[in-house]
């Protein structure tokens, strides 16, 4: 694993932005029956996965840095660290994300709000605990040797 400095700010940022979305998707959807109000998760879930693939388009992450962190709105927590497990976390839920949106346009619109708030819940468990699941998910798999890693034969 690559140990180097990491900020933690970047994940709480996204955290903020990934709950209160989906949060505002379900409210305008759900509640009040908005007609595809669940496409903001899909731009979620998007926003997630290709900040993965281009940190250029790490829109939350640009946000923090570009606006938050100058400003003194949210101050930096750099640690020593690897993002990896996290970026695995940020693909799971942008995964589910995306899974959701395929449940929507399948007509199954109440599994498709479930995974919308298993994503915010589980940002939320990282938010407010600092646990997050999808990394732990990332050690078992790696423990189980699941994981490729940047410069094996096999990745």
């Amino acid at each position: 694993m690559a140990v180097q400095p990491f900020d933690r700010s970047v994940l709480k940022v996204g955290q903020v932005f990934i709950m209160g979305l989906n949060v505002l998707a379900f409210a305008l959807g759900y509640v009040l029956q908005l007609r595809n109000a669940w496409v903001l998760s899909t731009i979620v879930g998007v926003i997630m996965l290709a900040g993965l693939a281009n940190p250029n388009l790490a829109l939350f992450k640009r946000f923090y840095l570009s606006a938050l962190k100058p400003r003194g709105l949210v101050k930096p927590n750099v640690v020593q660290e690897d993002a990896t497990p996290h970026q695995f976390a940020q693909g799971v839920g942008g995964a589910f994300l995306i899974l959701a949106t395929l449940t929507f346009l399948a007509g199954a619109a109440e599994a498709g709000w479930v995974l919308v708030w298993i994503v915010i819940l589980l940002a939320f468990v990282n938010f407010a605990f600092d646990f997050c699941v999808g990394c732990q998910m990332y050690f078992q798999l790696d423990r189980l040797h699941l994981i490729p890693h940047r410069g094996d034969a096999s990745a």
